[in-house]
């Protein structure tokens, strides 16, 4: 065999091996970025999956000193617009009063009230987190 042709054959045989390896690596790469990220469920039909999710959301109850700190205090710390302030229980026990007790004060924070959208921004806030921030924030 010719001297040249040797030389070649090695470095050949070593890219044709890294060409098969790196198009399995390519392909597998490929059909991970393109699966599906979801799946559409239809009602009477099982779908997989959920039950993890649902489980998972059920069990993330936030506390009511994280609804406050992380959807409450833009507002309610500096009385923004006429909100009543954190730890301000006149204020709160005023509102109270005019709107049926702590569960008009609920009503208003999911219906928005004011410049108050529905629920402040906490969107995925349930009236139980709600009605405890607000009896965090109130003191009542």
């Amino acid at each position: 065999m010719n001297p040249i042709r040797s030389m070649l054959v090695a470095p050949a045989i070593a890219l044709a091996l890294w060409a098969v390896t790196a198009q399995a690596n390519t392909d597998e790469a490929i059909a991970e970025r393109i699966k599906p990220v979801g799946q559409v469920c239809i009602a009477g039909q099982q779908c997989q999956g959920v039950e993890a999710v649902a489980t998972a959301a059920a069990g993330a109850a936030r506390s009511a000193d994280d609804i406050i700190a992380k959807h409450c205090t833009a507002c309610h710390t500096s009385g923004l617009l006429g909100a009543p302030k954190i730890g301000d229980t006149a204020a709160w026990k005023e509102r109270a009063d005019h709107q049926g007790g702590l569960d008009g004060i609920l009503a208003a924070a999911i219906n928005g009230i004011n410049a108050m959208p529905p629920k402040g921004t906490c969107g995925d806030c349930s009236d139980d987190e709600l009605r405890a921030a607000i009896q965090k924030m109130s003191g009542l």
